[in-house]
């Protein structure tokens, strides 16, 4: 009931039940790359309770890396979002 009235995250887009965009963009040349983190797949349980996704990027033109980070609760809500070598690019700026 309560989780209808939830916030969004502004950068962690739903895709069904099953999975999350992402996108990032890195550091280095603004490249921009889409990531889909499926649970079961990417995702796995975290030691401190919920779920914890960590995914090395290599932009497919540049060749840029970046390494992205989520932590989510045990509801698939994400708690904490780092990306080294670049930036959680936010939904509303998706084409």
């Amino acid at each position: 009931m309560f989780g209808f009235f939830s916030k969004r995250d502004e950068h962690v887009q739903s895709e069904g039940d099953r999975a999350f965009l992402v996108r990032v963009r890195t550091t280095k040349s603004g490249e921009v790359v889409q990531l889909r983190l499926t649970k079961g797949g990417e995702i796995s349980s975290s030691e401190e309770g919920g779920y914890y996704v960590r995914k090395a990027i290599v932009a497919p033109k540049s060749l840029d890396r970046a390494v992205l980070e989520i932590w989510f609760d045990r509801g698939y809500k994400p708690k904490r979002k780092e990306v080294e070598g670049g930036e959680l690019v936010p939904i509303r700026e998706w084409e």
